[in-house]
């Protein structure tokens, strides 16, 4: 990973700023809730004080023993159903409606108040319906064989009337009302039997003086005729539980004492809600594309994401919430929600409500976060654009810190590179005067340079040194040995003088060739570049060639268009003389040997192509250094300088060389670049 990229991901710590903020917006939204809550449950207590003086308001007085299934909850309606037996236009949802088993199968019913009448709706399953018979329906006291719907109404302790909806026939369904006074037809109620498939839907509409203030629901199921039939009620005792409404006097007083943005609940005993007043904050949230990401941003980083689902008020009419129902068992208790729609936390508290030492019903407060929503969005906002803001000034800070630093490496990285290219080292590097790191590293590499550049020097002035000291005492030495081998000596002295004498031919042969690479380097050295034509150079030197290797054929081929290059045709010639002598030692007698100028961009490729074994894979990198050599050992004409002599010349003119295998020998050859093009560098330091 680069620089640039290692600053850029440093730039990325400045998240930790969102984060912090995150956390602290968190806190401070804690903070706001805890006392939102204590506030809220402040007041719903104070309000159950308040309700404790209205115990006639509730349905069940205290020390009363009916449980929620003893019980028929009225919902109030916002308009007059038509009966036809179906419930489609109440205006309710479907959860409205309750479930007793019956014997068939479930029965479903509901009850609904509007203006002076009572509506109930019971669907039936029924695998048979039985039908009453005019002349069984009217008997006062005796036993009706037909599937009938029976409301029960009784104000305890007095005895209870029955209202009943036998049919004779799908329609509409006379109301027979059985009381204190007798059995007889009531011509104010308004019923209607409708027959569907498994059974059979009642709908009726009955005066609310016509009902006491318990209320019940009987379904009795006849098999036949002769059969009585099974009933199933809505309750379990003899006498129906108290009846369940909403009550006008309980919702005028909670209007009064409601605040904007909460919903007051109070129910009885058993849960049942007789006043609803409110909604939990009207605010809706802020839209948008930004406010959605700002959304998602608070979501990911500060909500916990534990609060329950809000769930607006049980449908069938009574609450069975847990912080409800612990109120309703005398504890005081709150809970947070979220709601679904809004994506806004709720609070809500419940209080117990007390009448004469007894639990008569709970008052329930519900309450937006509207105000806190609006603190907490306008603070992840500040944050969220000094987060933005921030990262982007400290990413293109460090960017483009990251830039000049990366370019002032890649400087001193291209110097040093460039440093040891040539026969000379270069000792000044960039940066040498900054007092930074790279500096520091700057300078060390300027002396690392230096001592590899005096270094290289004595190795350069080494041959020439050795070439001078070493010739005088093996002039000596082979003079000595030539005037032994004068002296007649016979036997293993005069083996042992010819080994020496060779030895010392081979040493003067080293000291000859060092002495040429030494000069090569001080001819590139001291030499002025010249422009010639390289194509004629080349040509009449390959004449020659035909001359003094006459067992080999030479073919030469130019099809470069400009052929002038900058340097010295000498040192060129001497260079191609070390290819084409390697061609003549690797060729057989009658091999040819080509010698090609080819054209390129902005340069000229010279090669000897010479057929013969392929060059060793694993030395063709090391062909070109000194006293490397791929001939069989033992040779001792050859050194391995020759090549090297031929990289000096290459590379003293600017040039590259390289060697490779083709299919049917090897090629060398050297790019030059011509001198239109770019100069060659002769002496180059």
């Amino acid at each position: 990973m680069n620089l640039r990229r290692q600053l850029l991901l440093v730039s990325l710590l400045t998240l930790v700023l969102p984060w912090a903020g995150c956390e602290f917006i968190r806190e401070t939204e804690s903070a706001l809730r805890q006392s939102q809550q204590q506030m809220l449950s402040g007041t719903a207590s104070a309000l159950a004080e308040s309700l404790e003086r209205y115990p006639e308001e509730f349905p069940v007085a205290p020390g009363g023993n009916a449980t929620p299934a003893d019980q028929l909850y009225g919902h109030q309606l916002d308009a007059a159903p038509l009966i036809d037996g179906y419930v489609t236009d109440w205006s309710l949802p479907p959860d409205s409606l309750r479930q007793i088993r019956g014997a068939d199968g479930p029965i479903r019913f509901v009850v609904g108040l509007y203006g002076r009448y009572l509506y109930l709706y019971a669907a039936v399953t029924d695998d048979k319906v039985v039908y009453a018979s005019p002349s069984t329906i009217a008997i006062d006291d005796g036993p009706i064989y037909a599937d009938r719907v029976v409301l029960v109404s009784a104000n305890p302790p007095m005895a209870g009337d029955t209202l009943m909806f036998a049919a004779e026939a799908p329609g509409p369904v006379i109301a027979w009302l059985r009381s204190s006074f007798g059995f007889g037809p009531e011509p104010a109620v308004q019923a209607r039997w409708q027959d569907v498939a498994g059974g059979y839907q009642v709908e009726a509409r009955i005066p609310v003086n016509l009902l006491g203030t318990h209320l019940g629901i009987n379904v009795i199921n006849t098999a036949g005729e002769r059969e009585a039939g099974a009933r199933s009620a809505s309750f379990t005792g003899q006498v129906p539980g108290p009846f369940v409404t909403i009550s006008p006097d309980l919702t005028l007083l909670a209007e009064k004492l409601v605040q904007p943005g909460t919903r007051m609940l109070i129910t009885d005993r058993n849960g049942w809600r007789i006043a609803s007043v409110g909604t939990p904050g009207t605010a809706q949230p802020p839209q948008g594309a930004v406010s959605n990401w700002l959304r998602i941003a608070y979501k990911a980083l500060v909500e916990p994401g534990t609060e329950p689902a809000f769930a607006e008020p049980d449908p069938s009419g009574r609450e069975r919430q847990p912080y409800i129902t612990a109120a309703l068992d005398g504890r005081s208790s709150g809970s947070w929600f979220r709601s679904l729609d809004s994506g806004r936390a709720i609070v809500a508290v419940a209080e117990p409500v007390s009448g004469d030492g007894a639990m008569i019903g709970a008052v329930v407060l519900q309450q937006g976060t509207d105000a806190i929503l609006s603190l907490r969005n306008e603070g992840l906002v500040r944050l969220m654009n000094v987060t933005i803001i921030a990262t982007l000034l400290v990413a293109a800070g460090l960017l483009g810190y990251a830039t000049w630093l990366s370019r002032r490496i890649r400087r001193l990285s291209l110097a040093a590179e460039k440093a040891v290219e040539g026969t000379a080292i270069q000792t000044s590097l960039p940066s040498a005067e900054s007092g930074d790191e790279i500096g520091d590293l700057s300078r060390s590499f300027s002396y690392v340079l230096g001592q590899l550049a005096d270094y290289n020097d004595y190795l350069r002035s080494l041959a020439s040194r050795l070439s001078h000291e070493l010739r005088t005492p093996l002039a000596i030495v082979t003079s000595s040995l030539e005037n032994l081998e004068h002296e007649g000596l016979e036997g293993a002295t005069a083996d042992y003088t010819a080994r020496a004498k060779d030895g010392a031919d081979r040493l003067r042969r080293i000291l000859n060739a060092m002495s040429e690479a030494n000069r090569v380097e001080e001819i590139m050295e001291h030499a002025e570049p010249e422009a010639f034509d390289l194509e004629r150079v080349v040509s009449l030197t390959v004449d020659a060639y035909r001359d003094v290797y006459p067992e080999r054929r030479f073919e030469f081929d130019c099809t470069a268009g400009a052929t002038t290059v900058r340097g010295s045709p000498e040192l060129l010639i001497q260079m191609l003389d070390k290819f084409v002598d390697n061609a003549a030692d690797f060729s057989a007698a009658g091999d040819t040997i080509k010698i090609s100028v080819e054209a390129g961009e902005g340069e000229v490729v010279l090669s000897v192509h010479n057929p013969g074994p392929p060059l060793p894979e694993r030395m063709r990198s090391q062909l070109f250094d000194s006293m490397v050599s791929v001939r069989a050992a033992g040779s001792d004409k050859h050194l391995g300088l020759g090549l090297y002599v031929a990289r000096l010349i290459a590379e003293g003119h600017g040039g590259r060389i390289k060697a490779e295998n083709s299919e049917d020998g090897v090629r060398f050859s050297v790019v030059l670049p011509v001198a239109d093009a770019k100069l060659a560098q002769i002496g180059r330091k």
